[in-house]
């Protein structure tokens, strides 16, 4: 399994390779960059670089992706859809160019954050969701990526909420190279019980974000890490794990994160670097005493 770590974390805007060099510093296997960092690269020349950067750090690269509201791939306005396909056909395309594998976000299945000022009609957004994920389909399969729709809680989306929802959502696209996305943040407030959602999932996951329930590191909470790991182990998963921390308070996370107060006890930047080598510590001894 390759463990990675997404760059919002730290929220600041740096060069991909200024994180590269920062994930291999810490033990990372892979950094998660948000989907600018590919999208504001205009050249062959400049993709062929960040994959040669990456593979001489040895660190791996997936993408955090999603659209906005005027590119919805659920809008029920064509040229938005439309929109949104360009978007993320022209990531794909450079994923692929830069030895990018895997993207996923939950601006995936629809976009994101969800406005519920807004009429929402989920049986319509799902069936436009699922005609553009067809299409794109065939994109991610021609580029050899994997595209993971993310479920996420229904205070900031609303067509995948569950596992159970997200299963029946690809199997609908039936394409190999659309998987689900899984999020332990997420899931603590929509499943039952997160290494049931996990096994439900089984095959169809293709890429895991873990935090927890109050959007921190692994470890710094209460969740069920072990028994979560168990699941990971179970289902025979061996894809990426990616810490998702969200811990300070910016107008970006007034957005979409809600998040209104520093987590991270006012740490500055080797503050959080050392937490998180030591949550990355932490997540690979649990998940190995699942191994044996």
């Amino acid at each position: 399994m390759k463990h990675g770590i997404f760059v919002a974390y730290w929220n600041k805007r740096e060069s991909s390779q200024y994180y590269i060099d920062k994930i291999a510093r810490l033990g990372f296997d892979s950094v998660e960059l948000g989907s600018n960092a590919l999208l504001n690269l205009n050249t062959k020349e400049e993709l062929a670089d960040l994959k040669a950067y990456a593979a001489d750090k040895g660190v791996g690269i997936t993408i955090g992706a999603g659209l906005s509201r005027d590119s919805s791939l659920s809008s029920p306005d064509p040229a938005v859809r439309e929109r949104g396909k360009a978007i993320m056909t022209e990531l794909m395309e450079k994923m692929n160019l830069a030895d990018v594998r895997v993207a996923g976000g939950a601006g995936v299945p629809t976009y994101w954050p969800m406005d519920y000022s807004q009429p929402v009609d989920k049986v319509g957004d799902r069936g436009r969701s699922i005609e553009s994920m067809r299409e794109l389909a065939k994109v991610a399969e021609d580029n050899g990526v994997l595209l993971c729709a993310e479920v996420v809680n229904r205070f900031e989306s609303h067509i995948l909420n569950t596992a159970e929802e997200a299963l029946a959502y690809v199997k609908e696209i039936g394409s190999p190279k659309v998987k689900i996305l899984l999020d332990t943040f997420h899931m603590n407030i929509e499943e039952d019980s997160i290494p049931a959602a996990i096994r439900l999932a089984g095959d169809y996951l293709g890429h895991l974000h873990t935090g927890e329930s109050n959007r921190k590191l692994p470890g710094s909470g209460h969740l069920p890490w072990r028994e979560i790991c168990e699941a990971v182990v179970d289902i025979g998963y061996d894809d990426g794990i990616v810490m998702e921390p969200f811990v300070i308070s910016t107008e970006h996370s007034y957005r979409g994160i809600r998040l209104f107060r520093d987590l991270s006890g006012n740490a500055d930047e080797a503050k959080l670097d050392r937490d998180a080598a030591e949550s990355l510590i932490f997540f690979r001894h649990v998940l190995k005493q699942c191994q044996k």
